[in-house]
């Protein structure tokens, strides 16, 4: 059964497991120093259409919180919007990277961050008895499983440039977003004014695989040194490599996302033509929240489905997820065993 609960439950797709079983032949030199991660920094420079700098980390807390710290100082801010994950659901990982940075999280609807706000919020430069504004990070899709349009994020660009702030894109969904969008990379990214992206593959087909991807490779000077006390230098990065490669070949991403996002629309429109139930937020990428009575949480419960009803807190609606490898029978199985009779 679908449970529907995290893109984190899925398997990983087959283009990933066969990269990594075609990886696992012979030796290779360690510590990134292999074929895989070297053709990696190529592989991700043509599709982002411009040279960047590549560090493959196995986990998404990993590459936001080393990113993060390679960005602000000891006494430095992290702006932020509320609900955001490195606010929420980070275990307070970028502090302890960034050696004691302060998260400051600013309030918005559909989970975003607007420019006023962000422009009111950042205040303290130059005083020593304040922490330092030194960085902004979004996440696309929003943990409200909404998007910023590329004239969004550029207006926050603006903004943090304007007060000499750095740049990051959370994109543990990126590719959700990129196809919810229909836009390039690029246009997603350094051409709207970020400086780094956390590049997410686990949710999306991936096995364990993230990187932190630098725009500007001058602010890049730490990160080696960071990774590796992270712990995130790994000896045997073939297999981390070997799926961000594979996962960013033959438009694998981008076909994944498209089914995970093609599925949450079907499940969005199945479950908006139930009477009493209704949809929290648009749905744009692959996450759906939704207002369930009290009656559709019993038997979707009764079916053997798991309802989450406490990811952004206590108070938020319940988010039902699809994946890379959700199929229509599946939606239909769920949405029939709501629509049941017996209310």
């Amino acid at each position: 059964m679908t449970r529907f609960l995290s893109d984190n439950v899925t398997s990983a797709c087959p283009e990933v497991m066969k990269a990594i079983f075609e990886a696992n032949s012979g030796d290779a030199n360690s510590y990134g120093d292999d074929d895989w991660s070297q053709r990696l920094g190529g592989r991700v420079s043509e599709v982002f259409e411009k040279e960047v700098l590549v560090f493959p980390v196995a986990s998404g807390t990993a590459s936001n919180a080393l990113a993060l710290a390679c960005l602000t100082p000891t006494y430095g801010k992290v702006f932020c919007h509320q609900l955001s994950h490195i606010n929420t659901d980070e275990c307070n990982a970028p502090e302890f990277f960034s050696g004691g940075a302060k998260l400051v999280p600013i309030e918005g609807a559909l989970g975003k961050i607007r420019p006023d706000d962000l422009a009111q919020a950042i205040r303290g430069a130059g005083n020593v008895h304040a922490a330092q504004p030194a960085c902004v990070s979004i996440a696309q899709s929003c943990e409200a499983g909404t998007l910023y349009q590329v004239g969004e994020i550029a207006a926050l660009a603006e903004v943090a440039k304007a007060q000499g702030l750095s740049f990051h894109m959370d994109g543990a969904r990126f590719a959700n977003g990129l196809v919810g969008l229909g836009v390039s990379p690029a246009e997603m990214t350094w051409r709207a004014g970020v400086d780094v992206l956390s590049l997410g593959g686990t949710k999306n087909g991936c096995l364990a695989a993230e990187a932190i991807v630098f725009f500007r490779p001058e602010l890049a000077e730490a990160m080696p040194f960071l990774r590796k006390r992270a712990g995130h230098l790994l000896s045997k990065m073939r297999f981390i490599s070997a799926q961000l490669e594979a996962y960013l070949s033959d438009d694998v991403w981008l076909r994944n996302a498209r089914q995970a996002n093609d599925m949450a629309a079907r499940l969005s429109q199945g479950l908006a033509a139930i009477e009493g139930v209704s949809l929290a937020y648009p749905i744009q990428a692959n996450e759906i929240f939704v207002e369930l009575p009290d009656w559709a949480v019993s038997r979707l419960e009764k079916a053997g489905y798991e309802v989450n009803d406490q990811e952004l807190d206590e108070q938020a609606p319940p988010r039902f997820v699809t994946a890379w490898n959700t199929q229509e029978d599946q939606i239909d199985s769920f949405i029939a065993a709501l629509s049941a009779d017996g209310a």
